[in-house]
């Protein structure tokens, strides 16, 4: 939840000409992570909530190649970028590591 509020933030700085492009795709991706746990947590077998979890690493993959193409535009600088990156790395490996534990 955290890190979709901190890429919402980011994104608000994006030049209004992404604001149907870049930036509404890596806040559709990012609130997909949390809303993919969300729903396969409830009522759902361990296999069903596994589908949702690979759902929301690949939507995490997509805010990070969002996260990329930001950097390659110039619309972050590195320092932005590797702090964001680096914890949806982070993300990414406690995820991975939960699923499969189920």
């Amino acid at each position: 939840m955290d890190f979709g509020e901190a890429i919402h933030k980011l994104s608000l700085s994006f030049p209004k000409n992404e604001l149907f492009n870049l930036s509404s795709q890596i806040l559709r991706a990012v609130d997909s992570i949390a809303l993919n746990i969300s729903e396969g947590s409830i009522l759902q077998s361990k296999l069903e909530f596994g589908r949702f979890l690979n759902y929301a690493i690949r939507s995490l993959a997509e805010v990070a190649t969002c996260l990329y193409k930001a950097k390659r535009r110039n619309y972050i600088n590195e320092d932005i970028f590797e702090v964001h990156y680096h914890e949806a790395y982070h993300l990414m490996n406690m995820m991975i590591a939960f699923k499969s534990k189920l």
